[in-house]
């Protein structure tokens, strides 16, 4: 059976303009219509820069559960509209309740913790197997990640458990160098994980492949009627997806530094995908997410493991020199 799953419509181009034409979403560049899409075959809407939408279609987004979601020139998240909050209300009373709780936070904690090192431990052993002349060195960080396993059930409070876990990450990336293997001129060299804002092309890659990442966990969440701002792991503070945050924490190493690392060592990307700014700050431009957006979106069956569906997403390209596409949602609501 196939189940088809919505896609997300990426708008990155400039001065580009959604507008409603009754049941579709018009997408126009300088008062050219460059796509048409029926808007029931949209599950989001994210716009990079200065791109606009009319109120009438947002209203109507809003209505149908659609996300909005604005990110910056250079892919840095602004702001999302949603709709009515939906959901049981005593599912996200009970969710409140929990933060009473410490032992129980702790618990919930730990099990995000556990599945974000399970997971880096798994990106570095399939690199083993790759790339046997790493083995050694890959070995121990893989040993160090099974310690940071076995301690988690040592911990009695938070921040003893976001100890480990910062511990594990750092082992984590110290080791996730050796597993860039294109890098000919030391453009992609990488050393230690920096943000706000990304000071080498890897950590540009890594930071926006978050981003998208997380806004899909947070619209996942709301989607089941979870408060994406009431976490476990992270502490909670005004205007912090802290449960949002909690959730992609499992998803970084497997979906995103996967992808990230395949977009690299393939050669997709190279020094013209990426905006060095004053300060030292890199970020991807237009030509880099495009590529990104390209590789999100080649046309592939997958097979959900939760519901034993297969999905199918394709891309739609308008012209070369605009990008409104249509790609499925980065984490594929697994």
């Amino acid at each position: 059976m196939i189940k088809v799953l919505l896609n997300t419509l990426y708008v990155q181009t400039q001065q580009s303009y959604l507008r409603l034409d009754h049941e579709t979403i018009v997408v126009e560049v300088e008062g050219t219509k460059t796509l048409q899409v029926p808007i029931h075959h949209i599950g989001s809407i994210v716009m990079f820069g200065h791109v606009s939408i009319s109120p009438y279609l947002l209203g109507k987004c809003v209505n149908q559960g659609i996300s909005v979601i604005w990110y910056d020139v250079y892919g840095r998240f602004l702001a999302r509209a949603t709709g009515r909050t939906s959901g049981n209300v005593l599912l996200r009373r009970a969710q409140h309740q929990l933060l009473e709780d410490e032992q129980r936070m702790l618990h919930i904690a730990s099990r995000f913790v556990s599945g974000k090192i399970r997971n880096s431990k798994s990106v570095l052993q399939r690199a083993m197997r790759d790339y046997p002349e790493q083995r050694s060195r890959l070995e121990q960080s893989v040993k160090q990640l099974d310690q940071s396993l076995r301690n988690i059930s040592k911990q009695t409070t938070l921040d003893e458990l976001r100890g480990v876990e910062g511990y594990a990450s750092s082992v984590y990336f110290e080791a996730f160098a050796s597993l860039i293997r294109s890098d000919e001129d030391g453009f992609f060299s990488f050393t230690v994980r920096s943000r706000r804002p990304p000071r080498d092309p890897v950590n540009a890659c890594l930071s926006f492949a978050y981003s998208i990442l997380t806004q899909d966990c947070i619209s996942a969440l709301e989607g089941v009627g979870l408060d994406p701002q009431i976490g476990y792991l992270h502490a909670l503070r005004p205007g912090k997806p802290s449960l949002g945050l909690d959730l992609v924490e499992e998803f970084r190493p497997y979906l995103a530094d996967r992808f990230v690392l395949t977009l690299i060592n393939r050669k997709q990307l190279d020094k013209s995908d990426f905006d060095i700014r004053p300060g030292g700050a890199v970020f991807l431009n237009e030509k880099g997410r495009k590529k990104v957006f390209e590789c999100l979106s080649e046309t592939e069956t997958r097979r959900n493991p939760a519901s034993g569906y297969q999905s199918k997403s394709s891309v739609r390209f308008i012209a070369p020199r605009t990008l409104p596409i249509i790609s499925p949602a980065f984490a594929r609501r697994y």
